[in-house]
């Protein structure tokens, strides 16, 4: 019988090693899995911190959006201001083309009526010179005939 109480002893030895054993492998096991539960804290906290600035990043994109999407629409304006005054200054532009050639249309048809007129004129003048050569001719034929003794 000692012999059963020998094999209960050895086994009850063994019992113990191997509870020893489980024990520090679960003192281990606990002291990874804190270690593991504090760098996942640590990384809650990074993740809470990288959403914060996320937000505060996508706040400002927004506003910057915004920003871009106001002054877009006022260079709009602006563009559509700029193209008014191009039409109206193009539009000037045909006016003054259209007065230029009126004017020069008006010149020269007074141009040739001033030309005609001239030659109306110096062809009066031609006339008068001729009416009077006519007449002092014969004026001079009058005194001449006048002066002439009778006989």
């Amino acid at each position: 019988m000692e012999l059963v109480y020998i094999s209960a002893l050895i086994v009850a030895l063994a019992f113990a090693a191997l509870v020893v054993y489980v024990i520090k492998t679960l003192k281990a096991a606990n002291s990874t899995i804190d270690r593991v539960a504090n760098t996942l804290d640590n990384f809650e906290k990074q993740i809470k911190g990288i959403t914060t600035e996320t937000e505060h990043l996508m706040e400002k994109t927004n506003k910057i959006a915004d920003d871009v999407q106001y002054k877009s629409d006022s260079l709009n304006s602006l563009f559509v201001s700029l193209k008014d005054v191009g039409d109206s200054l193009q539009t000037m532009n045909r006016s003054f083309k259209d007065v230029s050639n009126t004017v020069s249309q008006q010149s020269q048809q007074r141009s040739e009526e001033v030309a005609k007129v001239v030659q109306w004129g110096n062809a009066a003048i031609d006339l008068y010179a001729k009416w009077k050569d006519k007449k002092r001719q014969k004026d001079l034929e009058k005194q001449l005939k006048e002066t002439k003794p009778r006989g």
